[in-house]
């Protein structure tokens, strides 16, 4: 990840390191020093390179008539002088103190042993920034350049989202029925502006939502997340957007006797339930994740482990066993990627970002499956559907 970015003798020099230790430092994209992972808890670095700087001396002509660098001119009083180019090599000191959990990095930069810049950076900063990409070489216009081109005129011009949307609603329609599938795209979008409502609260400049047959729907942004919090956080607010719509028809159902509403509490908190299983790419995949991988110890490993474990009996307890079992392989998933947590970009949460996130993602899911669980009581065959899938 990109922990720092600042100016260095006109031009930009750039820290990119990771928790597991390595860093590596350019200076106007050119790397100038690394330093390679390392189990220890080191926290302080020190990079030491060179810059080579060039500059004109003014001296006499016949002092420097052999030296073909040599330029001659006339100097403010209309005298005859010689500009000879010397270099000089600038050594460059940037000294580092990071601690990743909370994260909190000091910085202090010396050219020429003098100190030209130092500084702070917090979780706040990494979340604003917006990361340095090296400029790509451009490249001849080609078929598949014009095909790209023309896509994205198509969607600057919502084309594709109109498109989606109506094969969306043809697709559920010709399933089960027009009004069920306008329901179904309602619950979708909603879900959808929870993620789109939680990129605006980082900042992130968002493409807006698209809706594809038979997969559901996807929010897009521009901007790629900095941080693990910033991840938990855009992925859990879709699936708890969810439980505020089925809280709400929940309500609409109690005041009015619709069975209608029932229907839609009931299908939309399986729908986002879903959507919260421990499986990538959806949502609930994402949140378990970061708070894994977020945990830099064995004990962590080992805490999210039982808690899986513990996950999976109370499903099979509760006679749900396809969620029991989707929460299994789910689980499994992340713990053999757990070993390469350290070679993501993202910052890691600290000890409360993991303890609030592990909450909430629970808290979220005890209320979907309590919604399911109510209507399923009911005695309703339609809307007891939903915890039969959840046995089955």
């Amino acid at each position: 990840m990109e922990l720092l970015n600042i100016e260095c003798l006109g031009k930009r020099l750039r820290l990119e390191g990771s928790i597991a230790g390595w860093q590596q430092l350019y200076w106007d994209n050119q790397l100038v020093s690394q330093k390679s992972a390392s189990a220890s808890d080191q926290a302080f670095h020190i990079h030491s390179f060179e810059l080579t700087q060039q500059f004109a001396q003014q001296v006499n002509p016949l002092d420097a008539q052999n030296d073909p660098l040599n330029e001659n001119s006339t100097n403010e009083n209309g005298a005859d002088v010689t500009n000879t180019a010397h270099t000089k090599a600038i050594p460059v000191r940037l000294e580092i103190d990071v601690n990743w959990q909370p994260f909190q990095l000091d910085y202090c930069l010396l050219v020429d042993d003098e100190q030209v810049t130092q500084g702070k950076r917090s979780v706040s900063d990494i979340e604003k920034q917006t990361p340095e990409v090296p400029v790509a070489k451009t490249q001849k216009i080609s078929i598949v350049g014009l095909a790209s081109l023309g896509f994205k005129l198509l969607k600057s011009a919502k084309v594709i989202k109109v498109l989606f949307a109506g094969a969306s609603v043809a697709a559920y329609s010709w399933l089960f029925s027009l009004e069920f599938a306008l329901a179904l795209i309602g619950c979708l979008v909603f879900h959808e502006y929870g993620h789109i409502r939680a990129m605006k609260h980082f900042g992130m400049k968002t493409k807006g939502i698209y809706l594809i047959p038979f997969v559901g729907g996807l929010a897009l942004s521009d901007e790629r997340i900095n941080t693990r919090w910033q991840d938990v956080y855009i992925s859990i607010m879709g699936p708890t957007f969810g439980l505020i719509l089925s809280v709400i028809s929940l309500g609409l159902y109690w005041i009015t006797g619709n069975i209608f509403f029932a229907g839609l509490a009931s299908f939309n908190a399986l729908l986002n339930l879903f959507n919260l299983l421990p499986i990538l790419p959806l949502d609930g995949g994402h949140i378990l994740k970061s708070i894994s991988f977020s945990m830099n110890s064995m004990v962590g490993l080992i805490a999210c482990v039982l808690g899986a474990a513990a996950g999976v009996f109370i499903s099979y307890s509760l006679g749900l066993a396809l969620l029991g079992f989707l929460l299994l392989i789910g689980s499994v998933e992340i713990v053999f990627e757990w070993r390469s947590r350290h070679q993501s970009h993202l910052l890691p949460l600290d000890r409360y970002g993991q303890i609030f996130s592990t909450m909430w993602y629970l808290l979220t899911v005890a209320g979907l499956v309590g919604i399911i669980w109510y209507f399923a009581s009911t005695g309703d065959d339609m809307l007891a559907i939903p915890l039969q899938i959840l046995g089955s």
